[in-house]
C-alpha cells in the first residue's frame, strides 16, 4: 500500500496505457508503412539462435543474398523482440510485445523525468501527455516506425540522467537512444549539451571540476556502450547505397510543414507530400500547445516561481518546444542548408518528437502550478487527463486489421522479395537488384561472416564500455551499503 502511494502516478500510467496498446491484443496485425518489422524479429532471432553476436548481417533479406541490416539500421527493439522468441513466442507475437513495450516505457520514463519536478501528480499528467500525443500514434499505427518510438522512450531517460548527473541512467539513457534510432540522438544531443552546460555553470565552484568530469563520464560510457554499433554504421555505410536516401522522394526541402497543420490536419494513413496537403497528420495536438503556452505565461506570473529549479525547467522546455516548431517550418530552411547532417533527417517533421517530448513537460508543471491550492491542484490534473483521453484515445487505432499470420510474415517468397524490396539501401553500391522474383538467391547464405577489423575494435570498445558500467554499479551499491 505504501509502495502505492508513494508511485500511484506511475501505476495509473500503466492502467491508463491500455487503450494506447490495445490493437495489439486483436488476433492479425495491422499495415503499416515500414511493413518490415516481424521479418526483421524473425531474422535477427535466427541469427542469435545461430550462436552469431553481435548480429550484422541476416540471411534472408537482401533477395536472399544476405542482407547488412543490422549494421546500419538501429537494433536495440530487435534484440529485444528476438529476445521474446526464446520465451517460445513466435515472430507475430514477440514483435507486437516488443511494440507494446516500446509504447508502455515512453509513458513511464516521462513521469519519473517530469516527477523530479513537479511531484508525483505532475509526473502523471506529463507521462500521459507524452503517451498520447498523436505523433506518438503516428509512429506507431501509422509508420510503423519502431525504431523511432523505441527512441521516444529513451529520450527523457536520457534527460533524467544528464540532469542528476547519474552516470547509470544516463549512460542507459544515452545508449539506448543511438541504439534504438540514431537519427532521433543526433537531434537530441544539442539539447543534451545545453543541460550538460547548464549543469556546468549551475554547480558550485569548487565542484564544477567533479561534475564536468561526472558528465563526460556518461557521454563517454554511452558512446562506449553503443560503439559496437554507431562505429562500423559510419565507417561502412560508403560501401553501400544508404547515400541515395537522401534527396529525390526524401528531400528535405520538399517536406517541410505548414504552419497550419501543426495545429491541425486531418488524420490519414499516406504519406508525407510536397505542399500542405499530405496523407498523414503533422498535429502537434491542440492540448498540448495551449498547455505549452499557459505553462510558460502562469510561470512568469508567478512572482516566487522565478529562478526556481521548475522556473528554469519551464523555460527550457518552451524554448526546446518553440524551436523544435520551427525546424518543422520552411522558415527553418536556411539552418537545414548549412548543417549539412540535416539532411539525414530527410523529414523536417521528424521534430515533431521534440515538440511532443517538451510539450508534455511543460503540460505537467501546469499541475505543478496550483500544488498549494489542492483543489485547482487536483481539478487541473484531472481535467487535462481526461481532456487529453477524449481527444486523443481515437488516433490510438490501426487504419484495419488483416488476418496475417507468423507465416505471411516470415515465408521465404515474403522475405526475399516482399520483404527486401522495402529496405534494400544497405545492399553493396554494385549490387545489381534483381527485377523479378524468379532472380532471387535460393541457397542458404552464411550467417557466420568475418567481421571486419573496425567491427571487431568497436565490439571492444563496446565491452570495455559494458565492464565499466558494471564496475560502476558495484562501486556504487558498495558505497551505499559502507557509506
Amino acid at each position: 500500500m505504501h509502495l502505492f502511494k508513494k508511485y500511484y502516478g506511475l501505476f495509473l500510467i500503466l492502467l491508463l496505457s491500455f487503450w494506447a496498446i490495445k490493437p495489439f491484443f486483436i488476433q492479425g496485425f495491422f499495415p503499416m508503412h515500414d511493413d518490415t518489422q516481424v521479418a526483421r524479429v524473425f531474422e535477427m532471432a535466427k541469427v542469435l539462435k545461430a550462436g552469431v553476436f553481435p548480429v550484422r548481417v541476416v540471411p534472408d533479406l537482401g533477395y536472399g543474398y544476405g542482407y547488412p541490416i543490422f549494421n546500419f539500421y538501429a537494433p536495440l527493439a530487435y534484440y529485444i523482440g528476438a529476445g521474446f522468441t526464446f520465451l517460445g513466442l513466435d515472430a507475430l507475437v514477440a514483435t507486437k510485445v516488443m511494440m507494446v513495450l516500446g509504447v508502455i516505457l515512453a509513458g513511464v520514463f516521462m513521469y519519473f523525468l517530469a516527477r523530479e519536478f513537479f511531484g508525483e501528480f505532475g509526473g502523471l499528467v506529463s507521462g500521459l501527455f507524452y503517451l498520447y500525443v498523436p505523433y506518438h500514434a503516428v509512429d506507431i499505427y501509422v509508420r510503423g516506425d519502431v525504431a523511432e518510438f523505441w527512441a521516444y522512450a529513451f529520450i527523457p531517460l536520457a534527460f533524467l540522467g544528464f540532469y542528476r548527473k547519474n552516470i547509470l541512467l544516463g549512460a542507459i539513457g544515452f545508449a539506448g537512444l543511438i541504439l534504438s534510432h540514431n537519427l532521433t540522438a543526433m537531434m537530441v544531443a544539442p539539447f543534451l549539451l545545453i543541460i550538460i552546460l547548464l549543469n556546468y555553470y549551475t554547480a558550485p565552484n569548487g565542484k564544477k571540476l567533479l561534475v564536468a568530469y561526472r558528465l563526460l563520464f556518461i557521454v563517454i560510457l554511452g558512446l562506449a556502450i553503443s560503439a559496437f554499433y554507431w562505429i562500423p554504421a559510419l565507417a561502412e555505410m560508403k560501401y553501400t547505397n544508404v547515400l541515395s536516401q537522401i534527396g529525390g522522394s526524401a528531400n528535405f526541402r520538399n517536406h517541410f510543414v505548414c504552419i497550419g497543420q501543426l495545429w491541425d490536419s486531418p488524420w490519414g494513413f499516406g504519406g508525407s507530400a510536397a505542399g500542405c496537403t499530405d496523407g498523414l497528420s503533422f498535429k502537434i495536438g491542440k492540448l498540448h500547445i495551449l498547455a505549452a503556452i499557459v505553462a510558460f505565461i502562469f510561470m512568469f506570473c508567478i512572482k516566487k516561481m522565478r529562478r526556481s529549479k521548475e522556473w528554469l525547467v519551464v523555460l527550457f522546455s518552451f524554448f526546446g518546444f518553440l524551436f523544435s516548431a520551427f525546424l518543422t517550418l520552411e522558415a527553418s530552411k536556411w539552418i537545414w542548408e548549412i548543417v549539412p547532417t540535416m539532411a539525414f533527417f530527410q523529414y523536417p517533421w521528424r521534430f515533431l518528437i521534440l515538440t511532443s517530448f517538451f510539450s508534455s513537460i511543460l503540460a505537467g508543471s501546469l499541475v505543478f502550478l496550483f500544488k498549494k491550492f489542492r483543489i485547482f491542484f487536483y481539478l487541473t490534473g484531472m481535467l487535462l487527463t481526461f481532456l487529453l483521453l477524449v481527444y486523443n484515445l481515437k488516433f490510438f487505432t490501426p487504419q484495419t486489421i488483416l488476418p496475417k499470420t507468423t507465416g505471411d510474415y516470415t515465408n521465404e517468397f515474403t522475405l526475399k522479395w516482399t520483404t527486401s524490396k522495402i529496405s534494400d539501401e544497405y545492399l553493396p553500391l554494385n549490387f545489381k537488384k534483381p527485377q523479378i522474383p524468379q532472380e532471387v538467391y535460393r541457397e542458404q547464405v552464411n550467417i557466420g561472416i568475418k567481421e571486419t577489423p573496425i567491427e571487431r575494435a568497436s565490439n571492444a570498445v563496446s565491452f570495455v564500455g559494458l565492464l565499466a558500467l558494471i564496475l560502476g554499479i558495484i562501486l556504487f551499491k558498495r558505497k551505499q551499503k559502507y557509506g
